[in-house]
């Protein structure tokens, strides 16, 4: 049961984006120089002299930056970007007028295959984000094997961009607080249209997922990047939410540059080179992505003993146009391997019932303190018209539930789509 909306009407994600006008493109690379005056970054270009667009762009994604970073870079092209719906907010005139493409997070759209294939006729850049979200940890989200497929079909070059430093700078799970930090963005062809001719998909996929490997605590200390600002490790316990020592989930906390376990006491401090250090006893994880992808295994473990599963009282508002949010009330959402996500609420006295099963959904949007609804962690549940953005009642929990989505995916080994790609044999059909 869809939620009934007495005037609303959805936004059509499937409008063709439009060529960017020429004095738009100077006008992105105007305000994106503006906006990072006072940065100090570095632009590198790597086996890209003389490539001219059409092209596929794949960057990792960090921070608003990675956008503006990007206008510089490409400048003069023409650059049409694949933005999600709330990305629109409340300007969607801007974002049509930029050329962008819209999408809802996670959900399958064909129309998102049209829209690419015919930025790629008309002779543009198509650039997308593919792990579909800021980076929790400042390293490599699930990148899909459709990558392959979308870049087999559209047969042009593909250039794959990585940040680093815009991780750092300010994380996902802190970024109001920035910090002082050099970026480096580097954009490299790594697959010209012969090699796209020539190679299979699984070939392009690990071409693909070695040029977007990143690690930035790994690169911070390799770089001997010193972070020394007092509150560097507050928001930490957003994504590590379990303790190693105790194994408690959800007590931990984080103040200036210390975390620590609220049940058990202990307590570690972030160093300025981005390594952990316990204050007291065993340092169980000084690199913290190697913390985050313990919490993973956590979780898998529980999924696959039949012990996952997770139900709370949400505060829902909705983005069905993209104008203003809606407030929907309270709900009850489940999640477990069975289901997938379930939400029950009742809107204008009718009630509904809002289901993504793991086989159809390989990754979760979280926000932590969400600016454009109120400064709390929340989740965003998309259908095809619609998107659900859920407040769990209960504390630091959403990161499991990102951790969960993913595991279930691939537990049920699904032939789900993602960002939009379906499989390479249907696609053919579906685009003039």
């Amino acid at each position: 049961m869809d939620i009934k909306y007495k005037k609303d009407k959805h936004y059509n994600t499937s409008k063709r984006p439009i060529r960017q006008p020429r004095i738009i493109v100077w006008l992105i690379k105007i305000v994106s120089k503006i906006l990072l005056s006072g940065e100090k970054y570095t632009i590198e270009k790597v086996n890209m002299e003389g490539l001219e667009p059409p092209y596929i762009l794949l960057s990792n994604h960090m921070s608003f930056i990675d956008f503006e970073l990007t206008g510089i870079a490409t400048y003069p092209h023409r650059v049409n970007n694949v933005v999600t719906i709330d990305g629109y907010y409340r300007r969607p005139w801007l974002m049509e007028l930029i050329g962008s493409i819209c999408k809802r997070k996670f959900t399958t759209d064909l129309s998102l295959v049209r829209s690419i294939h015919h930025v790629i006729k008309k002779g543009d850049v198509l650039c997308m984000y593919p792990e579909a979200r800021y980076s929790p940890i400042g390293t490599t989200a699930y990148l899909p094997d459709t990558l392959g497929r979308l870049v087999k079909m559209n047969k042009v070059p593909v250039v794959c961009a990585v940040h680093h430093g815009n991780y750092l700078r300010g994380p996902f799970w802190n970024y109001r607080q920035k910090r002082k930090v050099p970026l480096l963005s580097t954009y490299t062809q790594v697959l010209t249209a012969d090699d796209v001719k020539r190679m299979s998909v699984d070939e392009i996929n690990a071409v693909i997922k070695e040029s977007l490997t990143y690690d930035e605590y790994k690169y911070q200390k390799e770089n001997g990047i010193s972070i020394s600002e007092p509150y560097r490790a507050q928001g930490l316990h957003k994504v590590l939410y379990r303790c190693p020592h105790c194994n408690t989930e959800f007590k931990m906390a984080s103040e200036g540059c210390e975390l620590y376990c609220k049940e058990c006491s202990k307590r570690w401090t972030m160093n300025t080179d981005g390594s952990l250090s316990a204050l007291s006893g065993e340092t169980e994880f000084s690199h913290i992505p190697d913390w985050f992808e313990w919490e993973r295994t956590t979780v898998r473990d529980e999924i696959l003993r039949g012990e996952y599963s997770f139900s709370d009282t949400v505060d829902v508002y909705s983005l069905p146009t993209c104008m203003r949010f809606k407030h929907l009330g309270k709900a009850k959402l489940t999640h477990d391997l069975e289901n997938g996500f379930v939400i029950e609420g009742e809107y204008n006295s009718a009630p509904y019932r809002i289901q993504r099963t793991p086989v159809g959904l390989n990754g979760l949007h979280v926000e932590y303190d969400y600016c454009y609804i109120k400064p709390y962690d929340c989740i965003d549940i998309s259908t095809d018209n619609d998107s659900l953005y859920c407040y769990p009642e209960k504390e630091n929990v959403i990161t499991k539930l990102s951790f969960a989505t993913e595991e279930m995916h691939r537990i049920k080994n699904s032939k789900a789509v993602y960002i939009g790609v379906p499989v390479l044999d249907t696609v053919p059909k579906m685009i003039n």
